[in-house]
């Protein structure tokens, strides 16, 4: 099994596009990774072993995506010592509520860090990883200052944008 540094599990397929900004991001760092599919509730002895095979070969953060009743993530945190951040996923007519409150709601001692609903919290997961694997590598913690300036340099353009063009043109601008 390849060593990947991070291994991101979804509790479903449809889980995917909302994963694509965190998969990016990790790309763009230059961090190994593998995702897969694998439901806490409709394939647990598979997800058991890939957990315990992802863990001997290297992984060193799981993130875990579900919806719903979102058992996966603290499934994944019950099966490793391996730091586990969790994405609620909006797939129910709670809009990722439950998703949400499943995830932060983790027993003492199992714990699971929990990021926003969705493609923010999908993007944040990612970020988290990188931080957590920048703890012992330089390379991760110069591409999170880059990151980070980067966004900053971002605001400051758009800052000075709407100055020049006001608030109408601009709004006007951002809705073609």
């Amino acid at each position: 099994m390849k060593k990947e540094l991070v291994t991101i599990i979804l509790g479903s397929d449809s889980d995917l596009a909302v994963m694509e900004g965190g998969v990016n991001l990790l790309e763009k760092a230059g961090v190994s990774f593998d995702i897969i599919i694998a439901s806490a509730h409709r394939a647990l002895p598979y997800l058991q072993k890939t957990i315990k095979a992802k863990e001997k070969s290297g992984t060193k953060v799981f993130i875990a995506a579900a919806g719903m009743a979102a058992a996966l993530p603290g499934v994944v945190a019950a099966e490793t010592t391996v730091p586990v951040i969790g994405v609620p996923i909006d797939s129910s007519a709670l809009k990722g509520a439950d998703a949400l409150y499943s995830i932060v709601q983790m027993p003492g001692g199992i714990p699971v860090a929990t990021v926003a609903i969705g493609k923010s919290g999908a993007l944040n997961a990612a970020i988290l990883a990188v931080e957590i694997l920048a703890t012992s590598d330089k390379k991760l913690k110069v591409f999170l200052k880059n990151y980070r300036k980067e966004m900053y340099d971002g605001i400051l353009k758009k800052s000075a944008k709407l100055k020049e063009k006001g608030f109408k043109k601009y709004l006007e601008d951002q809705r073609k």
